[in-house]
Parts: C-alpha cells; structure tokens; sequence
C-alpha cells in the first residue's frame, strides 16, 4: 500500500513491529491490556487505533468480505470471542497476511485431499501446491494453462450409441451429471448420464466375489421432456415454445435450462423438471446461439435479426442489444470475463464485444482465400472454395478464439491480430466426387462437365476453456481433435475420435481416376460410430479437474441443425457418447501391479 494513503503513525508503528517482533507473535500483542493505564499514554494510543481503522477500511471489500464470511463460520461459544479479540487490533498489512497464510493453508489441505497417496510435506508444497496457485492465477487472468491434449488417450475412447424416435437433434449441453437435447420435432429432452465402470459397482472387500460383476451400464436415461406447442401461437401470454428448439445451453449452478428456437423465442426452464419459468419475445427472428458467462447465471443470446442479446437469469431480465453484424448470426461464444464472440454468417467476420465499455472488435476473413500455393498437388484448384459462410465459435481463453466456415477452413484468431493467426484449409476433407449419371442426364456424360469436389463445411465447434483442446465435427463420420501449439499461434493434429485414424492425415488429397474424375484419396472413416450430420458438440471432465479423463457427448441428424439443403438417408438421429481416459502414466501401472497383488494375497 502507497504512503499516500496511510498516517506517519501507522508507518512507524508497522517499521517497529517488524523490526522487533516476529509475525507468530503479533496476535499476541494485539491483546488488551488488563492494567488501567494512565491518562497520558490513553491519548498517545488512541491516534494508532484511528488509524488502523482507517487502513482496514482502504484494505478493499474483498478482505473484509473473506473475514466476514469466516468469522460466521467460526463464531460459536468462546472461540468466536478470542478470535475477535485476536484480531481487534491487528494491521491492515497483518490482515492480508493472515488471510494469505489462511488461503495457503487451504489449498494445501485440498491437494492433501486430492491425492490418493502420501507425499512429503517439502513435495507437496513444492510441486502441487505450486500448481494449483499458478493455475488459480492463470484462470483469474483468462489465459491458457493447461495442456490437456497430450494427457488425453484419444485412441482408446470408448463409446455408447443411443437413439430415440426423434427428429434431427440440434443442439446439446451438459451439467454433469445430465445432459438436455433438443430436436427438430419439438422436443426438449433431460438425460442422465451414466458413471464410469469403476463408481458403478465399486468393490467394498478385498475378497473375489463368487458372481461374476454385472455389466456396467453405459445407455443414458431418460429424466423428463418438454414439447413445444403449436397451437399456442398467437397466445403471447403461453411461458413456452411454439416451434423447434434450435439451441439450448445449461448454466453452471444447475438451477437453469435455456432454448432459443424458430419461434423468435428465448425459454427460461427450471432444470430439475423442465418447467418453463419465463419465455422472452425481444428477439425478431429465430434465435440460433447461446452462451453463458462462464461462472455466472448472465446468458447471451444471438439471432437471425443480427443482434446479440444480453440477459440476467436471476431478475430474469433483459439487459441490453448489441448491434454490428450485416448478416444473420448464428454462433455466439463466451467465458468468464464479461465478453462475447459472435460469427455473422455471410458478412464473414466475428465479432469480440466488450460489453462494460460498449465497443466492439471485428475479424474479417477469407484473407487467405484463392491461395493456390496452399492446394496440395493434385486436388483440383475448383476445389478451393471460397469462404461464404461463417458458421460456429469457440473461445480457447478471453483473448483466444477459434471459427468454423462452410468451406471447411478452421481458423485461429486472436484480439491483437485483425487477420487469422492459422487457417486450416478444408479440415474435414472433400465430398467424394458425383458418378457420371448424377451429374449429367447424358447417356455418356462429357467428363469436363462433373464438377469438381466441394469441402465440407465445419458444422461443430467445441473446446475445453484455458486449455489446448478442440474439437470439430462435420459429416465426413468422426470428430477430430486438433491441438493449440505451445506459442499460441497454430493448430496442430492429435487424432479423430469414431474413424479411421488415416482419414486426418489424408483428409485433402486427392487422386485421379483413369476416367479423368478427381476422387479422394483418404480412407473412408468408420460410419458405424457416427452417422449423419454432427450438429453439435458438449463436454465435460470428469472427477475433480479432470483426473478421470473427458466426457463428450455427439449429437447427430439428417439435417443440418439450420436448415435442410443437405439430407443424409444414411444418417441417424441420436447421439454418441465418448469416455476418453487419461494417459496411464507408470506411477499408475506400479500402482495397479500392487492393487493386483493386493487382492491375490486376499484370495490366498
């Protein structure tokens, strides 16, 4: 704290206390005296109280908030009291130390806790309490700090299918441990989740039971659901939908569930039994995107009328409209900070709104379009579309984001550069090209008249936020991770996850056939796993940051999520849950070898 802000008396009185006491007894000189004192040193000490008044109230609300919450906690019988007495006299600088060493002692006691084996206090303090105070501070910063891609296990993903008689879904959000869907044909849909194997049927003895263990379970199961209403149209008094839920999003407490859907509407649910508490007609047009402020119950919204829309869930109140986009907006994206990142479709820009100062900051691509030193040899340069669209977001940390267009590119963005830091051209590979008789009514159909291949379009976009993971879907049969580098500045490939793992690394090569057509010369990924169009992407970590690995959950149609320009017969209405381990390190094979060992001695 500056000297401007504190009286010469509080100064000497704190160089005195550290030059002749140390800090384990200062608590102890802070008592007061039982002695009546006389008048004259009554006057000299009341000048040092006035001013350790003055300096608590300087210290800032979030220390006294701290002490307040504790002393709440803590306040039964005749222990309150000493700590009140304790604590009467003490310095604002004594007060941050305290609160210091209290924050410390915590932590140190949650690490102790997280570990299931016993460690030294020298390494605990060294190693994992470092760790978790530079994570704490990373976060609080909104910067990336985790490295999560390389202690994932993509390729050893197991998997559940599960289908219902539904239309397409659209969209899908989890708050462990359930999940909420929504589909074309109306319906708003709360699943629960199932455990992993190991928290299903946990082993209570040492002993080998005589019955073989159950089969895990790994189908969700169906909690309740909501069906929108038709016919309730015209009723604007109706807390409801009156048409297909388009998107939906969770917040993180657990108490909300909110939709936007083609009937301009924006529905406020209760999450235990997806009751409509509030249903908001502010938006003109069909609402397309949801994001939470990560941390809060504060929800953006955006729209085909080319607004973002800021809410409060607990008022249950419109804030304010966020006007910029030339286009309809169909993504929006957000984190802890009070920011958002929104894609405007065919104005080809996101936008990076910071709502406290009401300004905005806009990204324009297709910069990099019509390169053909980024053509691999032998594609055909008609191959290269152009950027028409941009489609999904996806924040990496508050200065990080990543898009999707539907010319296949994902580009890395961030707020210091108006242009894209990397692009990578047709992400998912190409469609495989027309046979003659689809392309031309002519009995021997000219060759020059098949046109040449398109990309697909990204149609998904996730990432786990302040970490190095992304993950995109389209409709080539598979999710695929990618990878943030180190220096921030690219996307590098990890793996897929539902295909062939040689799909990745040719995705945009092609070869040409002896009739002159242009085919492609990847590997068709496995379509048992993930069939139909990915329209959207959700995940979450599971055990106390992540230890038990990562929990995805693939939600596929027929249909594109927004429209119906592109059908897959083949394709399933359903979705596909992925249990990602963590890598195995030695530590933990040693420990499974004494954990065997262990329980072949018990059967001895």
């Amino acid at each position: 704290m500056s000297s401007f802000f504190t009286a010469p008396g509080a100064q000497k009185k704190r160089k005195r206390t550290a030059a002749t006491e140390a800090p384990k007894k200062r608590l102890a000189t802070t008592k007061p005296s039982s002695k009546p004192a006389s008048r004259g040193p009554a006057k000299q000490a009341a000048a040092p109280k006035k001013t350790i008044e003055r300096d608590e109230s300087i210290s800032g609300s979030d220390l006294e908030s701290d002490e307040s919450e504790d002393e709440v906690k803590n306040r039964s019988g005749s222990e309150a009291d000493s700590d009140e007495s304790d604590t009467e006299g003490e310095t604002a600088a004594e007060k941050r130390l305290r609160l210091a060493q209290r924050y410390l002692e915590k932590t140190r006691k949650e690490v102790e806790l997280e570990d299931e084996y016993a460690f030294d206090a020298e390494q605990i303090d060294r190693d994992l309490l470092a760790e978790r105070l530079q994570e704490d501070v990373a976060e609080s910063k909104g910067k990336v700090y985790r490295r999560l891609a390389g202690e994932l296990n993509f390729e050893e993903a197991s998997h559940t299918q599960f289908r219902w008689n539904s239309g397409s879904v659209t969209s899908v959000a989890v708050c462990p441990p359930y999940a909420y869907t929504t589909t074309k044909d109306g319906y708003l849909t709360k699943w629960k989740l199932q455990d992993l194997p190991k928290d299903q049927w946990p082993q209570t003895t040492r002993r080998k039971p005589r019955k073989p263990p159950a089969p895990p379970k790994r189908r969700p199961e169906r909690i309740c659901f909501a069906k929108a209403n038709p016919s309730k149209a015209k009723d604007k008094t109706y807390q409801g939908h009156t048409a297909a839920p388009l998107t939906v999003k969770a917040s993180q407490d657990g108490k909300f569930v909110v939709t936007g859907g083609a009937d301009r509407r924006l529905v406020v649910y209760n999450a235990a039994d997806l009751k409509p508490i509030r249903a908001f007609t502010q938006h003109r047009d069909a609402v397309t995107g949801l994001a939470f402020r990560r941390g809060t119950n504060q929800l953006f919204s955006c729209s085909r009328d080319r607004t973002v829309k800021v809410w409060s869930l607990d008022e249950l109140a419109y804030i304010e409209t966020l006007f910029g986009h030339q286009d309809e907006i169909l993504d929006v994206d957000a984190l802890a900070q009070e920011r958002c990142v929104s894609v405007g479709a065919r104005d080809r820009t996101a936008r990076y709104w910071k709502v406290p100062e009401e300004s905005q900051l806009v990204f324009r691509g297709g910069a990099g379009e019509g390169k053909k030193s980024r053509l691999p040899p032998g594609l055909d340069p008609a191959s290269a579309a152009h950027e028409g669209s941009m489609d999904r977001v996806a924040m990496i940390d508050d200065e990080i984001f990543v898009t999707g267009s539907d010319n296949g590119d994902l580009a890395l963005w961030s707020i210091q550069r108006k242009k894209a830091l990397h692009v990578v051209p047709r992400a998912h590979g190409i469609e495989p090209p027309l046979k003659p008789s689809e392309a031309s009514a002519d009995e021997v159909p000219d060759p020059s008249v098949i046109p040449a291949p398109q990309p697909r379009g990204i149609t998904a976009l996730r990432t786990i936020p302040y970490s190095d993971v992304i993950l995109s879907g389209s409709w080539d049969g598979c999710v695929r991770v990618w990878r943030l580098s180190e220096d921030k500045r690219k996307i590098e490939v990890v793996g897929v996850l539902g295909g062939a793992a040689s799909a990745l690394s040719s995705s945009s090569t092609t070869t040409t056939t002896p009739n002159g057509t242009h085919g492609t010369g990847e590997e068709k990924p496995n379509r048992d796993l993930i069939r139909g169009i990915v329209n959207d992407i959700a995940m979450f970590e599971r055990g106390d940051r992540g230890r038990d690995g990562l929990c995805i959950v693939v939600v596929t149609g027929k249909e594109l999520r927004l429209g119906r320009w592109k059908n897959m017969k083949e394709g399933r209405c359903g979705a596909v849950i992925f249990e990602v381990p963590k890598v195995a390190s030695k530590k933990q094979d040693g420990d499974e070898q004494n954990g065997r060992l262990m329980e072949s001695e018990g059967d001895d």
